[in-house]
């Protein structure tokens, strides 16, 4: 039994954890307050509605913030133009207090950091478009100034979301733009390092916003004082999207060619929510409220909440700005994250968001090995180095050079302080990436700091991935090339090598695959949306950047590099606005969901090789790694059919979802009734272009559901169904033929889905509606129990 002394100490240390937990939930920290949607700027006495909310929002901070501390009863950021709320600093206690206490907040969340997702690409998907060629044509992806294509794309005004601009950058030059369009409501903020003249008619609009702090000191803000970029991702992913044309432009004469977005003359308007720290979800919602407010077409967003805890959709600040941006007829595009390839990674999942996973193009950057017997060994690297095959150095393996008292799994792969410096140093040394805990970036600073000559990683995984090293030698090779290096250093007795500087594989083939970070489905909110929702370009690609002179950065004599190669969804969200830009300009009626699924069912599945795309590992990719497939714009402009996603949908998968009626009516400002029977298997049938089911009882009935087809193409058509599907699942459509006449734009059809034979787990496959000239690709996946 335990002695009185032990029972006292367990109850004295439990209650110190209690109070210890009691106080800081009374700490202020920032907190979103989300109201609904917006109705009128003025309302029926003819009084200013936003100055009326603004004072109702204080008095609210009021009631519940004590006296003591008035200084609390301000906003951090207010929400007004397309919906209400605000943020501001809070205890848990009071945050409590106004969820439950107030009938007009829909939700109370803790402001959340989010997380940045981070030229050939543009030919590439240009030249993948051209295996088989479209009755439409088009200038998307050319070097030249089609007064047609530029007279329209100059209309389309994109805002990208981010750490903002560099505005000297030549891709945001505005030769040949017409003057500003008159819809544009935005502004350039000035700042000591931003001068308004630093905008033009390309890049339109600049703002920055404060930055919320969970701090309890005074200072419980941070302005990021700019809207300039610091960090370079805001600069590099604004122009992927829509980027000048810029001749010549390489790193460091790597990836040499002309850089240019995939809508080059569309408008550029940059909204800084982001800084070094990350991304504040509150900035992140008062930025898309004014992007909305300023008249821009879409919102780029390579942001995104960690998969590990991602919130739900009332609590989710992209997820909230999306909708009402989707109300609005803004498209948002958004990074479906680089936590892969582990399943139910994927985040920015809401429907009314096109969310984007990440792949290679057809070019490679390749780093080659050569050892001290001869043998070649050709690596993966972006390495600046002036290493030449007379600089051969000793090669080491990491744990044969470990520091004293560290176990040898440490050193092979290279922690911090696992290995001797005395016995780096002068050496080339070799590492394992067996411990995703230790980045590469980690590991090559653990081996530079203590005097190597260069760095040999053996990395399976993200070896498609080249990774950056700068001007130290680096190389990244597989397993296969990795024993054969050890057995080298193993079977001499001075082993030597040197590591050349990285040199272009163009043509690479296979391409595109699916990336090794890109996020995976099945979404964890819910599995009965397909996500993400497409692929593009997001390996090693070329962009505008800061100019950086870090150490160890820039080759001695080089100047700064205006351009760079980065790898991530990042980079892939900006090619689908891209794309999304040139479309809107060559369609001005579609609507976002009309674009979202020409870009979906027009989707390339297949490689350059002729075969099916595959992942990293060299299987074949599932709608769960890659969507639909990789974005084809040309084709996109001609699919036929599409799947209209209306904000009736939308507000149906919200009632599915289980949020309350009330909530729902709040945001959407209407007297919605959701359906008597609403459950989440109901949420299969909302009017996607694609289809999820999460559970499908193999001993249970047929699964049916319905989807409705619209006709963008010719009057008067029949479109016949084509179904694949894998061994064991029984997929019927009815009708199994379309047809369409005039005054018929749309048809509905029901798809019945049968598990008994069926495999365990997820069976993906597809639906092609076919009238000759089109082929309308609908992709499911079904999860069979």
């Amino acid at each position: 039994m335990a002695s009185l002394l032990q029972i006292l100490s367990f109850l004295s240390f439990h209650c110190l954890i209690a109070i210890a937990s009691s106080s800081s939930n009374q700490i202020p920290k920032p907190y979103v307050v989300y109201m609904g949607s917006c109705s009128s700027n003025v309302n029926e006495n003819g009084q200013d509605v936003e100055a009326a909310e603004l004072a109702d929002h204080l008095q609210l901070l009021s009631s519940i913030i004590p006296s003591g501390e008035s200084e609390r009863i301000s906003l951090i950021h207010h929400y007004k133009y397309s919906f209400k709320g605000f943020s501001a600093m809070l205890t848990e206690k009071e945050a409590s207090a106004l969820s439950a206490g107030h009938e007009e907040i829909v939700s109370v969340f803790p402001d959340p950091m989010l997380q940045l997702h981070t030229t050939r690409s543009w030919d590439f998907l240009k030249a993948e478009a051209a295996t088989k060629p479209e009755p439409t044509t088009s200038t998307f992806g050319s070097t030249s100034t089609h007064k047609y294509h530029n007279n329209l794309s100059t209309d389309v005004i994109v805002g990208i979301i981010d750490t903002g601009i560099w505005p000297e950058s030549p891709s945001f030059k505005d030769h040949g733009m017409s003057e500003i369009p008159s819809r544009w409501k935005g502004i350039c903020m000035a700042s000591p390092d931003f001068k308004i003249s630093n905008c033009n008619r390309k890049l339109i609009g600049a703002r920055f916003y404060t930055i919320p702090l969970a701090s309890s000191n005074s200072d419980t803000t941070k302005n990021s004082g700019s809207s300039r970029d610091s960090v370079g991702h805001g600069t590099h992913t604004a122009s992927t999207a829509a980027g000048s044309q810029v001749p010549n432009a390489s790193y460091f004469g790597l990836a040499r060619g002309t850089a240019r977005g995939g809508s080059p003359y569309a408008r550029i308007a940059s909204y800084k929510a982001c800084s070094e720290d990350g991304c504040s979800g509150s900035a992140i919602l008062q930025a898309i409220d004014d992007a909305i407010h300023d008249g821009v077409d879409m919102i780029s967003i390579s942001i995104g909440m960690s998969s590990l805890f991602q919130s739900d959709y009332l609590s989710d600040p992209i997820a909230i700005g999306a909708f009402h941006a989707d109300q609005m007829g803004v498209m948002v595009i958004c990074s479906a994250g680089n936590d892969g390839p582990d399943p139910s990674t994927v985040v920015n999942t809401a429907p009314w968001i096109f969310t984007v996973g990440g792949s290679s193009i057809d070019r490679d950057f390749q780093s080659t090995v050569l050892l001290g017997n001869g043998k070649v060994i050709k690596g993966s690297a972006i390495s600046l180095s002036n290493l030449s095959r007379s600089n051969t150095y000793p090669v080491a393996f990491g744990k044969d050079i470990a520091a004293k008292f560290t176990p040898a799994s440490e050193a092979r792969t290279c922690r911090p302080g696992s290995l001797d410096p005395k016995k780096v140093a002068g050496k080339i040394v070799v590492c394992v990436d067996d411990d995703p805990t230790v980045p590469r970036k980690i590991k090559k600073l653990v081996v530079e700091d203590a005097k190597a000559k260069g760095l040999i990683l053996i990395d399976e995984d993200q070896k498609g991935v080249p990774f950056d090293s700068g001007a130290f030698p680096f190389s990244e090779v597989d397993s296969v090339a990795g024993f054969k290096i050890i057995d080298y250093i193993n079977s001499t007795k001075n082993p030597t090598a040197t590591i050349l500087p990285t040199v272009e594989v163009p043509r690479y083939k296979p391409a595109p695959v699916v990336a090794y970070f890109s996020s995976r489905g099945p979404g964890s909110l819910t599995e009965n949306v397909l996500k993400p929702d497409i692929t593009a370009p997001g390996v090693a690609i070329l962009a505008a950047v800061v100019p950086k002179t870090t150490a160890g950065s820039v080759p001695i004599g080089k100047k700064p590099a205006g351009y760079a190669i980065k790898s991530g969804t990042s980079m892939a969200c900006p090619h689908v606005t891209g794309a999304a830009a040139f479309i809107r300009s060559m369609r001005r009626r579609w609507t976002s969901s009309i674009i979202k699924s020409a870009l979906m069912t027009t989707a390339t599945m297949h490689d350059n090789m002729g075969k099916l795309m595959t992942n990293s590992t060299g299987n074949y990719a599932n709608p769960h790694e890659m969507g639909a497939g990789e974005i084809n714009p040309l084709k996109a402009l001609n699919p036929g059919l599409v799947f209209q996603t209306t904000t009736k949908d939308y507000l149906r998968f919200l009632c599915y979802y289980g949020y309350s009626e009330k909530n729902i009516r709040s945001m959407s400002k209407t007297n919605f009734l959701c359906p008597k029977n609403s459950i989440d298997n109901l949420i299969s049938n909302v009017n996607y272009p694609s289809i999820s089911i999460t559970n499908l009882d193999r001993h249970g009935p047929v699964r049916t559901v319905g989807r409705t087809a619209t006709n963008v193409g010719s009057p008067n058509a029949t479109y016949i169904s084509r179904v694949n599907a894998p061994s064991g699942l029984a997929v019927k459509v009815f009708p199994e033929k379309l047809v369409f006449v005039k005054g018929v734009k749309r048809v509905s059809f029901r798809v019945s889905f049968y598990g008994k034979q069926a495999s365990n787990g997820y069976n993906f496959g597809s639906i092609t509606w076919s009238d000759n000239r089109h082929s309308v690709r609908m992709m499911f996946a079904v999860n069979v129990e």
